[in-house]
């Protein structure tokens, strides 16, 4: 697929499904509690007799996260100047978080830029200008999915650290419901957007190849799939097309394919509790160390 044609965010009608799938999930709860546990240290220590500190998002969606991260940062050093730069390739998503900001006071006082574009065309334009801004902390939540090259990506974001700088990157957890789901079915899911599936376990392998210091932190999540078992089920089927990356997954696979899928989510990515039937949705949260 062309460079330019190749969808690397959420567009269109994968806005609303992305966003029907948060409010169902409690994807971005587990994530910000996570960031309440861990992140406060982390700050003071990146901050740490600094005046000034540069963030950038990478991948930021609708801002939701960034938002409360932002919030955290500036309660955990409330005298350092926060600047930040966001990069995402939606549109949408962008007009999204910028309508978010204005209307959330305390975000006023951070400065922003705006990057209207994928994480490779902001490395492109980077390496173009042959002037690299660094960055005290950068994050990468829920989007190495995307990228071509994991390594190369890894490589460039971590080398756009400033000293005792932190690189965060959220994805989720190696032999969770999403890891199972779509590696058993690598050949029908991975066609669209995503066409190498990736979870913390091919992340930290490549941490590992690139010689890089990090530390790991699990996010447990799981949230009710039962809706997708019965097939008048609007919320269930709107629940599987997010799922499986499809406008509608009833008709997007054969009867054979479908029925393996829904028993694969049953049997392997999900666990029972009072008749209900659990996604196992855990994430990890990895720190890379400039």
């Amino acid at each position: 697929m062309a460079e330019e044609t190749k969808q690397t965010c959420y567009e269109g009608s994968s806005v609303q499904s992305f966003q029907f799938y948060l409010q169902h999930s409690g994807e971005h709860e587990a994530i910000l509690k996570c960031a309440h546990d861990i992140l406060p240290g982390e700050f003071q220590r990146i901050a740490a007799g600094k005046s000034s500190l540069g963030v950038l998002g990478v991948g930021s969606g609708g801002g939701e996260v960034d938002a409360q991260l932002l919030t955290l940062l500036q309660s955990t050093i409330p005298n350092v100047l926060i600047t930040t730069d966001i990069v995402e390739g939606s549109a949408a998503l962008s007009d999204n978080f910028k309508a978010l900001v204005a209307k959330t006071a305390s975000l006023q006082k951070v400065q922003f830029v705006w990057h209207v574009m994928g994480s490779e065309a902001y490395e492109k334009q980077v390496k173009a200008n042959g002037d690299k801004e660094r960055f005290d902390f950068i994050h990468m939540i829920q989007m190495i999915y995307y990228v071509e090259n994991l390594s190369n990506t890894i490589k460039f974001y971590q080398s756009l650290l400033k000293s005792n700088g932190k690189l965060m990157i959220i994805v989720e957890a190696a032999g969770g419901g999403w890891d199972t789901l779509w590696k058993t079915y690598k050949k029908e899911l991975c066609v669209h957007a995503i066409t190498e599936y990736r979870s913390s376990g091919e992340v930290i392998a490549c941490l590992k190849s690139l010689g890089l210091k990090y530390e790991e932190h699990v996010i447990p999540n799981s949230f009710d799939i039962t809706e997708c078992f019965t097939p008048s089920s609007g919320t269930g089927q709107r629940l599987l097309n997010f799922m499986t990356a499809q406008d509608n997954f009833h008709q997007s696979f054969t009867p054979e394919i479908r029925a393996g899928m829904l028993d694969l989510l049953r049997n392997k990515c999900s666990t029972i509790k009072d008749g209900r039937v659990l996604f196992n949705s855990s994430l990890s949260c990895i720190l890379i160390h400039a």
